[in-house]
């Protein structure tokens, strides 16, 4: 059974979502405040956190950023609304993935489950590109022999690009295959997850040896 952190101040939506999601084999605590939600965090470490940007007292941008930097448990932002301020913001702040309310449970559920699977999976082995080492078995990445931390989402676009170092991925391939949404859905997913992967795995950010831009068609793995 999944453990699902939900961060909501809204009591009837928190209650609601708690009841739904439980339905769809998840379990969940529930947190009303950010500062709540982080205390839960640290007392035991749910699986993912379904988090409300519009919090009382420390604001969900806030509460993201820290649950970043803390570890790597992946986060969905709940937004009232999809305009820029508040998509741009959470993922910049480090989410895997957005929902704007009222969430559907079914939609939610399945961003959960999608998110969840991009942090599994077997492949074929080790791939050695310069300096950066991906172990497809493992899940593990390291730069010049150091460790490197990613989330689900910034580990499976990394497996998705470095399967075919030169080929290039369009961004509305890249939303089917590493968020698995079926549709021509938001391009600022891609964008941002790129901008923290590459913050990561690169020397220079902006002039990426690895995750490199081919504008106007999307992104590649940079060749051997």
């Amino acid at each position: 059974m999944t453990s699902i952190l939900l961060v909501e101040d809204d009591p009837l939506v928190r209650r609601g979502l708690q009841l739904a999601l439980g339905r769809h084999g998840h379990e969940v605590r529930t947190a009303a405040t950010g500062e709540d939600g982080l205390r839960e965090l640290r007392s035991a470490a749910p699986d993912l956190v379904v988090l409300d940007l519009m919090l009382p007292g420390m604001h969900g941008f806030e509460v993201c950023h820290r649950i970043r930097t803390a570890g790597e448990i992946p986060v969905i932002i709940l937004t009232a609304r999809g305009d820029d301020v508040d998509v741009v913001g959470g993922l910049e702040a480090g989410a895997d993935d957005y929902v704007v309310k009222p969430a559907r449970p079914s939609v939610l559920d399945a961003r959960i489950r999608a998110v969840l699977r991009r942090s599994t999976g077997v492949s074929e082995g080790v791939r050695v590109h310069r300096d950066l080492r991906i172990d497809t078995r493992g899940l593990t990445v390291s730069l010049r022999g150091e460790a490197v931390a990613l989330t689900p989402t910034e580990l499976r676009l990394l497996l998705t690009l470095s399967r075919a170092p030169g080929r290039v991925f369009s961004r509305r391939q890249l939303l089917e295959e590493v968020w698995e949404h079926d549709y021509l859905g938001d391009s600022r997913l891609v964008d941002n997850c790129v901008q923290r992967l590459r913050a990561k795995v690169e020397d220079d950010p902006a002039a990426p040896a690895y995750v490199q831009t081919v504008r106007g068609f999307g992104y590649r793995f940079g060749p051997l």
